[in-house]
């Protein structure tokens, strides 16, 4: 496993070539990449050997106007032109949940979840999550092993070889390695 000295884009560069030589390397047929504008997508449009799917955020994330999405259509566009799948779902770690904890002043298991999955970094969670929206879209096949790549606060930071599963059976998912990762320190 590389660790990173601390998270966030400055690292996508080098997430990208580590997912790209593993999946190639050990035979796995998808990366799902978290993308919200396109930005770290850009990174994996020159391969064609591994299926590329990119998962950005449903539209109206974080209060927004609830018609609009980060990732403009012209980028969208773009990235499907390149044979690229790309996913639009509300976070399966938070999404509705997320508006009860806020009302109710609560916590809820699914952000019990993914708090326990960012002791290891907010990628990982990243990583997780959006494999399983992923697959409750129907672009990644449930329990293939895959490579997840995800990040802290924009780019890549996290990669890691996983099982993922449709949301209804989260805790079915099996990670089975870690590729990369920033330091937690």
């Amino acid at each position: 496993m590389i660790v990173f000295e601390k998270p966030g884009k400055d690292n996508t560069a080098k997430v990208a070539e580590i997912a790209l030589s593993e999946a190639k390397k050990r035979g796995i047929r998808y990366i799902v990449v978290a993308s919200t504008t396109g930005g770290t997508a850009e990174y994996f449009k020159s391969q064609s050997e591994v299926k590329i799917v990119i998962v950005r955020s449903s539209f109206g994330l974080n209060g927004q106007t609830p018609n609009i999405n980060r990732m403009s259509q012209e980028k969208y566009d773009e990235l499907t032109a390149c044979g690229m799948r790309v996913v639009t779902a509300a976070h399966a770690l938070s999404a509705a949940e997320r508006s009860l904890s806020t009302t109710f002043k609560g916590i809820y298991p699914l952000e019990i979840i993914a708090g326990a999955l960012r002791m290891f970094g907010q990628g990982t969670k990243v990583c997780v999550e959006t494999a399983t929206m992923a697959c409750d879209n129907g672009a990644v096949p449930s329990g293939e092993l895959i490579i997840a790549v995800g990040g802290t606060g924009g780019g890549a930071d996290t990669a890691i070889i996983l099982q993922p599963v449709n949301s209804n059976r989260i805790m079915d998912t099996k990670i089975s390695e870690i590729l990369c990762k920033p330091s937690m320190l």
